[in-house]
């Protein structure tokens, strides 16, 4: 990523935005990890920091998830989790960021034998002094692991229940190759009857038919990453007819090796196609970029204009799960705020 400084790098970086495809154990910071390590007690298998962020270099989805999941390790107490969200949070907003739903997996935690009640309790305080001090808009999106069997998700959204008004919606994540959608066919059902919103990660490394799953079976409102969706022009035609958002995670994409630079990503491509596509980081802290970093590789990497980055950003209002009110007050502030800043 290039350091040097444009008007249109500015421009993004301040630019409203909200932020749909954010995993909140994926904003863990080597330094975090290690303070948390120190405090828990908890013996890491890196050295220092640097060692830590030398592992980085993920060859696909799986070999960033087996760190992932050891970097989750150190997430013990309630304040663990406060402390993990606040970070995120206070950078969002750092951002211009005015909305996010932030992924989180319980299933990651309780199987360590830390309580639903432990996780829950830090991330809602968390949320809670974000809207109070910095007046950012966020909820939570509680994400199924698709390696573990439908029986522990289900199992796990019990557990769940008794903190249903801290929850906007579910979503499914984790290893996408060999575990489609329709494997958790009954506990999205359960989901959906209780009026919880539905997203779920589909055609990242897995085919276009887990998009087709994820729309008809599971009932997804949103499709996060969906970049093979170009792969089935009918496909392409539902998406587009239906308007149904894709939240695209480009530096993502190029770490996973689902493409190979950002020159080489389809996100133009889908919006040229006519697809409802936002902007988002992921896992920031493994990728090495937060929302603003995506843009601004989008510009150097795509040549993204900025009417271009307006309509994306746009479309992640449009997307969110948010009450109309605030959809529209949100647009707005985008609106004036490229009206301001028009670059010559």
């Amino acid at each position: 990523m290039s350091t040097a400084i444009s008007p249109l790098h500015d421009f993004v970086r301040a630019m409203p935005k909200a932020e749909l495809h954010v995993h909140i154990e994926g904003t863990l910071e080597p330094e975090l990890i290690f303070a948390l390590a120190r405090r828990n007690g908890i013996a890491l298998a890196y050295r220092d920091i640097a060692a830590l962020r030398a592992a980085y270099a993920f060859t696909d989805l799986q070999s960033f998830l087996d760190i992932y999941y050891a970097g989750a390790s150190v997430l013990r107490t309630e304040q663990d989790f406060y402390d993990l969200a606040w970070a995120y949070l206070a950078g969002a907003r750092a951002n211009a960021v005015l909305r996010t739903e932030i992924f989180f997996d319980p299933q990651s935690h309780t199987a360590r034998g830390v309580a639903m009640a432990t996780v829950m309790g830090g991330l809602t305080r968390a949320l809670e002094d974000a809207r109070a001090r910095l007046g950012l808009s966020a909820d939570l999106i509680l994400c199924f692991l698709r390696h573990l069997s439908e029986d522990s998700a289900l199992e796990t959204l019990d557990q769940a229940l008794p903190f249903r008004e801290h929850l906007i919606g579910v979503g499914l994540d984790s290893g996408e190759v060999g575990h489609p959608p329709v494997k958790f066919a009954r506990v999205f059902t359960r989901c959906r009857d209780l009026g919880l919103r539905v997203v779920a990660h589909a055609g990242e490394e897995g085919p276009p038919d887990y998009i087709w799953q994820a729309l008809d079976i599971l009932g997804a409102e949103r499709i996060d990453h969906g970049v093979r969706a170009l792969e089935d022009p009918a496909l392409v035609a539902r998406l587009a007819r239906d308007r149904v958002p894709l939240t695209v995670c480009p530096l993502s994409n190029v770490r996973l090796q689902v493409f190979p630079t950002l020159a080489a990503h389809n996100l133009l491509r889908m919006l040229d196609a006519g697809l409802v596509v936002t902007v988002n980081s992921d896992d920031p802290a493994y990728f090495g970029g937060d929302i603003s970093e995506n843009f601004i590789g989008l510009v150097e990497g795509l040549g993204l204009t900025q009417d271009q980055a307006v309509q994306l950003a746009r479309h992640g209002f449009e997307a969110s799960f948010a009450d109309e009110t605030s959809r529209a007050l949100w647009q707005a502030r985008l609106e004036q705020y490229r009206d301001d800043r028009t670059i010559a």
